[in-house]
């Protein structure tokens, strides 16, 4: 019997991320937004979890999306908040507000940038964090938050 049946998984991408493929090539690589939703949503369908994304540059559509989690069936949440990661209490509160597993993703490794990106207000409170794997993370944290679901 497969662990993941039924389980629904939110991916939040936020801030920027809709250039993904067009920003920064040397750092986010020639993947589109849109082509890792469908890497990621095929890749859960395999594992017989079911996944739905979300992209936003407004804080407050982020918020709403964690908010409505709760009240939708959402087993897990993997974000990458962007920017909001470094400037968000409002995100972290939500967070802990509906009491939802979440691993937090960067595609690049911020240690390796500048100072002000070394500052998550997530990663203390996340399931997990996954950092400068490059879009395979998104996978790694797929499977992490389906093994911390599935084991609750």
């Amino acid at each position: 019997m497969n662990r993941n049946k039924n389980k629904n998984i939110l991916l939040v991408n936020g801030a920027n991320l809709n250039l993904l493929g067009m920003r920064e090539p040397e750092i986010y690589g020639s993947t589109t937004l849109a082509m890792l939703e469908e890497m990621l949503v095929d890749k859960a369908h395999q594992l017989e979890a079911t996944l739905k994304a979300m992209q936003s540059n407004r804080e407050y559509e982020i918020i709403e999306a964690i908010h409505a989690a709760k009240t939708t069936d959402i087993d897990g949440i993997i974000i990458n908040p962007g920017a909001f990661t470094h400037t968000s209490v409002a995100i972290r509160d939500a967070f802990l507000g509906v009491d939802i597993p979440f691993v937090e993703i960067h595609i690049s490794n911020v240690y390796q940038r500048e100072t002000f990106r070394h500052h998550s207000y997530l990663s203390d409170i996340a399931s997990g964090v996954v950092v400068g794997c490059g879009l395979y993370g998104y996978e790694l944290a797929l499977l992490q938050i389906l093994n911390i679901i599935s084991h609750k």
